[in-house]
């Protein structure tokens, strides 16, 4: 599985490792107690429908960045720093990656998850 960024019908991998958090557990845990993570690392988030879906970085020692989408289309990106950080977008997905990997990600892309 992979996380593949497209703009302008030009699509790019974001990362090929790719966890998924599917469970009330796992959402609720995401990057908590890690002390790192890969370079081409993501963790996605696959909810029901679409509502605010809030990240909090407590107990996350690296900072990352957040892209939440709807339907695979980018509805807002941001950096939080490790250990405050703390944001909320409206989203059916949403992905977690190393800094500076979604830093040319802009509202309307497409990222999806490719099996």
């Amino acid at each position: 599985m992979r996380v593949v960024h497209e703009s302008d019908g030009n699509p790019r991998t974001l990362a090929t490792t790719v966890d998924t958090a599917d469970s009330f557990l796992s959402q609720a845990r995401g990057l908590m107690f890690r002390r790192s993570i890969p370079d081409d690392y993501a963790l996605a988030f696959r909810f029901d429908g679409i509502a605010l879906r809030d990240v909090h970085m407590v107990f996350v020692p690296f900072p990352l960045d957040i892209v939440w989408t709807h339907d695979g289309e980018v509805q807002h990106v941001e950096q939080l720093s490790a250990w405050t950080g703390l944001a909320k977008a409206s989203a059916d997905t949403l992905f977690e990656l190393p800094a500076g990997t979604a830093s040319d990600v802009t509202i309307g892309d497409s990222v999806r998850l490719v099996e």
